[in-house]
């Protein structure tokens, strides 16, 4: 409809005053679809909404559609399937799921687990592994997906009648532990590849975490396709999610880069079952309608699922549209609450509305009523929409599925307030699942909860295991072989840092310098990825525009204003930086990607995002912690670091946290260099470890945008291993230390300078380490104890091994919080004392900050004299520094 806009008379001309004439712009259109089809209804359709708006006259948004399916039954393509027996398999997946859980939970109260996600998803999932979800084979790579994390269950439920798991498998769900005790492997709560490395792909646990990584691996399968990397291939990748998952902003946030790279390798089905953890996602709403509305304004295709093939027949009934009013006029919690009842109450509740309701079931039975099924639970309108999602081109697709939230739970459970938190159920209810699923198990094993798995040769068994050879083999599985790169020396790309003789540069510049280098080698240049999220020139990474070019799927469609320019901004469809606009999601769901391209694509990638360092594990860390469980391998460069090197930004981006909240992901490795050389001794190593070695490990590298002048690499032996172990003398006592000074990052400088006025100014004689990594010698220094407490062989830890030889006291200066040097203190043999930027930022010079923060050199001077008594001197410096006017710590201020 059109209408003017806006009126001048005051007369709403959305009201129809002749509705014999618009019946027959109505008739007509129906008129085209009959005789040309609806693509060619669709263009003219098209083509008359333009005019219009040339007319000046302005269309109502037609983003929400009728609560009614997508797609007619006239339209829907035959089941190729045999559709008795995929029931069935269903059925049986229901009940050992259900089992599965209720099992553990009889055993073990405290264990939790869920049974009605998966009740309401389980048609989703069966037509996806018997018609869709094809595996890798010698056909292709395979498709990707994405599970949703409630109904693992399910998933596992599947795995076992495939084989793949035994009775003793499920009988151990949610309990890792004791099983591994008895040599057996137990099943993880949610999809977690570090967990089940050979069974899982992606960890969907957190919500929010799946949409979002599904979206940009979608994308990067594309980035490999189009450098020419892997063949083009007709992928696709799978988003199985829940709709109150959408509530999340990571669910949401790339919805519109799917459509504007024209993803059609991605589908996302939303099992809409209306309800989250206590109660309906939208009581007062409908979140179908919402999320119709989010997909398509965001320019994705939309398939809504709604309601099964019972409802038909009533459907073709009713010619005046009363069901159409009726669905417009009833809301979530409503439609929650006709869930939970029988055909009775929803004869009472819903069709006793008004007479034309009525009507369409008066010949119909309340059992009759009591089957009408949602869309989602209907694998013959699963499979249209399927059919129609995989083959749709130029746009995403979205598929919204209504159902019911425990389903087949009946009393029990479908459709509660309580559902999603169900984990037992008594004889009753068991019985009365078994008997609404028809399964073929007696009273005594189904009160015992006993696994069900039909014969080998059984109808069900070679149906299921005939689909999935057809589809390439089993999923989901995840591939734990890849092909080993060997990376280049160090001297082949970082002999400017090595030997830098004196010249200055920041930390930053040395690992982009670097990464140029490493471009260009050979052997793993086109793996490398750069990833930056809108900050490449801020790194003084411009130059990479030119070299190798910014990826975009559509090229470069306009002439950059700066052309002329060295340094032009360049987009090309083989582009290898990956510059993600502000999204720090976005950016880090990238680097994942393309991490874990080693086992989700055969090809072995090695990625590198260089990031603000506050807007990394502070912002992001979720998404970091599921990389981590993903066993994503790769760098990730916090540039600009620390608290006191970013003069100018203050609070909201000086980070100072950082490596404390690396420090506890069990699979990174965190390193704060100071120096180039250190920085090019730490990106070889890792390269090797991941590349060559395969260790499922990342590496995180804290750098400043502080110009220093770079010595070169010390010749003295054992340099290289404590800068990797994490830390190593770098300026010898002239005779015997009386202070030991320990600087990390940018406080590397300010031990040196302390170090001279200790000797000048006061005559000591002092140390100086370099920390590499307080996280490395914390965990080193952990595990030793542990291998002396349990009587094991064990080295010494290596902060004994640096500092065992004297009883000098030690101080720490870093430009992180305190606690980050106090991770060793347990190792220290000697008094210590650790100096950080404990507080909030601040915006001014770098010497202003450290003094502020009192981490500068003069700073460790005087608690180097504190700490040897020498009181006298530290009550001149202390008046130098005003400490008597320094009531309050920094980081009180």
């Amino acid at each position: 409809m059109c209408d003017a806009s806006p009126p001048t008379d005051g007369q709403d001309l959305r009201h129809d005053a002749d509705p014999a004439e618009t019946a027959e712009w109505r008739d007509a259109l129906q008129s085209l679809v009959v005789s040309e089809g609806a693509g060619r209804a669709g263009y003219v359709l098209d083509n008359l909404l333009g005019h219009a708006a040339s007319l000046g006259l302005r269309a109502n948004s037609q983003t929400r559609t009728a609560y009614l399916n997508t797609i007619p039954a006239d339209q829907e393509p035959p089941f190729p399937g045999n559709l008795a027996v995929e029931e069935r398999i269903a059925r049986i997946n229901r009940w050992n799921a259900l089992a599965m859980v209720v099992r553990a939970n009889q055993a073990h109260g405290e264990l939790g687990g869920h049974i009605a996600s998966y009740a309401s998803a389980a048609d989703l999932f069966e037509v996806g592994f018997n018609h869709f979800f094809r595996a890798q084979s010698a056909d292709g790579p395979g498709d990707l997906v994405y599970m949703q994390p409630h109904s693992a269950p399910g998933v596992y439920a599947r795995a076992y009648l495939e084989g793949f798991l035994g009775d003793d498998d499920l009988a151990h769900f949610r309990q890792e532990i004791t099983a591994t005790s008895r040599g057996l492997r137990g099943l993880s709560s949610y999809p977690h590849p570090w967990l089940m490395p050979d069974f899982w792909q992606f960890p969907t646990g957190s919500m929010g975490i799946g949409p979002i990584n599904a979206i940009y691996q979608a994308r990067f399968m594309r980035y490999l396709e189009h450098r020419s990397l892997v063949p083009g291939a007709d992928r696709k990748v799978w988003g199985i999610f829940g709709d109150g998952e959408m509530d999340e902003p990571e669910s949401i946030a790339a919805l519109t880069l799917a459509a504007r790279e024209k993803l059609d390798n991605l589908v996302f089905v939303v099992n809409c079952n209306l309800q989250r953890l206590d109660g309906p996602v939208r009581g007062n709403g409908r979140i179908i309608d919402e999320l119709e509305t989010l997909y398509a304004g965001a320019g994705w295709n939309v398939i809504k699922l709604v309601w099964g093939s019972d409802w038909d027949a009533l459907l073709r009934r009713d010619t005046g549209g009363a069901l159409a009013r009726a669905f417009a006029n009833t809301v979530d919690g409503q439609f929650q609450t006709f869930a939970a009842n029988d055909g009775a109450f929803n004869r009472a509740h819903f069709f006793n509305q008004n007479p034309e309701l009525a009507a369409l079931v008066a010949d119909w039975t309340d059992d009759a009523i009591d089957r009408l099924h949602r869309g989602g639970h209907d694998m013959v309108k699963i499979h249209a929409a399927y059919h129609r999602a995989a083959r749709h081109r130029g746009q995403p697709t979205v598929i919204l599925a209504q159902t019911k939230k425990g389903f087949g739970m009946g009393a029990a459970g479908q459709g509660k307030m309580t559902t999603h938190q169900q984990k037992k159920l008594d004889d009753d209810a068991l019985l009365a699942f078994r008997d609404r699923f028809a399964l073929p198990i007696s009273d005594a094993d189904c009160l015992a909860l006993k696994f069900y798995r039909p014969a080998e040769d059984s109808a069900e068994l070679r149906h299921l295991q005939a689909r999935r050879a057809a589809l390439g083999g089993h999923i989901p599985r995840r591939n734990t072989q890849s092909p080993s790169l060997t990376p280049p020396d160090a001297e082949q790309w970082a002999r400017f840092a090595l030997a830098a003789d004196g010249k200055e540069m920041s930390s930053t510049m040395a690992i982009v310098r670097m990464l140029t280098g490493l471009l260009k080698d050979e052997t793993i240049g086109s793996r490398i990825v750069p990833i930056v999220a809108d900050e490449a020139r801020t790194f003084g990474m411009a130059n990479l525009f030119r070299q190798i070019g910014i990826y975009s799927a559509q090229g470069q469609l306009y002439e950059p204003e700066d052309i002329g320019s060295v340094l032009y901004y360049r987009e090309a469809r083989d582009g290898q930086i990956l510059e993600e606009g502000i999204t720090e999601a976005g950016a880090i769901s990238s680097w994942t990607a393309a991490g874990t391209s080693y086992s989700v694509n055969g090809l072995p990638m090695l990625p590198f995002y260089i990031y603000y360092s506050m807007f990394g594990f502070q912002r992001i860390g979720d998404l970091i912690w599921a990389a981590a469980d993903q066993r994503t391998r790769g760098f990730l460069v916090g540039a600009t670091s620390g608290r006191t090197t970013l003069g100018g930004e203050g609070l909201q981006h000086q980070d100072g946290s950082s490596h404390i909240m690396a420090a506890t992901v069990p699979n990174c490795r965190a390193y704060d260099p100071a120096y180039a050389f250190e920085v090019a001794v730490i990106v070889e190593y890792g390269m090797r470890r991941m590349l060559d070695e395969q260790h499922d490990e990342f590496f995180y590298l804290t750098v400043t945008n502080e110009n220093l002048a770079q010595p070169d690499m010390p010749s003295a032996p054992g340099v290289r291993e404590g800068i990797l172990r994490g830390m190593y003398l770098l300026r010898p006592a002239q005779q015997k230390a009386q202070v030991r000074l320990l600087g990390a990052g940018p406080m590397l400088r300010e031990a040196e300078m302390a170090a001279d006025r200790l000797r000048e100014q006061h005559g000591v004689d002092a140390e100086v380490w370099s920390v590499t990594s307080f996280s490395e010698l914390a965990r080193d220094g952990r595990e030793a104890e542990r291998a002396r407490v349990l009587g094991l062989d064990a080295q010494e830890d290596w902060v004994r091994t640096c500092l065992g030889g004297s009883n000098a006291p030690v101080i720490a200066a870093t430009d992180y919080v305190r606690a980050v040097p106090d991770q060793i203190r347990a190792w220290v043999p000697a008094p210590f004392r650790t100096l950080g930027t404990d507080g909030f930022g601040r915006s001014d010079t770098r010497a202003q900050l450290r003094d502020f923060f009192e981490v500068s050199a003069d700073w460790i001077v005087l608690y180097a004299l504190d700490i040897l008594g020498r009181q006298k001197e530290a009550d001149a410096l202390r008046k130098t520094l005003s400490a008597a006017t320094r009531q309050t710590p920094p980081w009180q201020s």
